[in-house]
């Protein structure tokens, strides 16, 4: 165990995700802070692509079915935590009822105490995923010689996002984003194939396949779309540096 008692174990097997952009990560704050919300469902999986084996679907999603939760992840850590201020509306309902619990418990034993206000939003985003294409390109190659041989394969998914800035006030979506991700899958394997005293066969086989991380590929495509509304939201005066 460490200074705080957490034990070794535990820190060795597990890490915090760090944003995959480094850009959208030293982002500067600007003079005011834009106040967005994310509904639940507002950011959901619109493809109803399952996970395969290269032979059929299984019954998982190949998808993650809460992926708003990369898209808060996004908006929490740009700049550091100083660029949106973001509002929880995913767990609104239990948080309506915690302040309720609240509010009568101190009116009960006549606390002068209030209960503060929400912090409403201004803007809102929406989006989802819009497609999980499969196969989009595969290859490899390989040799032998002698009974000895190697060979090497991949393949490439693509992952679409799509992510669109709408005002409160008057229902006008402001800015709209789409980025595209590809999910690369490598093998490779080799094998020996003899023949000893013209009868005798031997033959040794062996190999290793790796695959991207389908939730680190969906976290790059919503962070490259928060980045992109940045981007436009600043060229179009949406908000601004004190220097600029």
């Amino acid at each position: 165990m460490d200074s705080r008692g957490i034990p070794s174990v535990v820190r060795q097997d597990t890490s915090l995700i760090s944003l995959q952009s480094e850009e959208l990560k030293n982002i500067r704050e600007p003079i005011r802070k834009p106040v967005v919300a994310v509904y639940p469902g507002s950011f959901a999986d619109h493809t109803g692509q399952r996970k395969s084996n290269s032979q059929f679907a299984l019954f998982s999603t190949a998808i993650s079915q809460r992926p708003e939760a990369y898209l808060i992840r996004a908006l929490k850590h740009t700049g550091d935590g100083n660029f949106w201020r973001v509002v929880e509306r995913v767990g609104l309902e239990s948080l309506s009822t915690e302040r309720q619990i609240i509010r009568s418990t101190r009116e009960t034993f006549e606390e002068e105490q209030q209960v503060k206000p929400l912090v409403f939003a201004g803007l809102l985003l929406q989006g989802g995923v819009l497609s999980y294409d499969v196969l989009t390109r595969s290859g490899g190659f390989g040799s032998r010689a002698l009974g000895v041989g190697s060979s090497k394969e991949y393949r490439v998914d693509t992952v679409t996002v799509s992510l669109r800035l709408v005002s409160v006030s008057t229902g006008e979506i402001l800015i709209e984003a789409s980025a595209q991700k590809d999910l690369l899958s490598v093998m490779i394997s080799q094998d020996v194939f003899r023949f000893f005293q013209g009868t005798k066969l031997i033959e040794i086989e062996g190999g290793r396949a790796q695959n991207e991380s389908t939730s680190m590929v969906l976290q790059s495509a919503i962070e490259t779309c928060v980045l992109e509304i940045i981007r436009i939201g600043l060229e179009k005066g949406y908000w601004g540096y004190e220097n600029e």
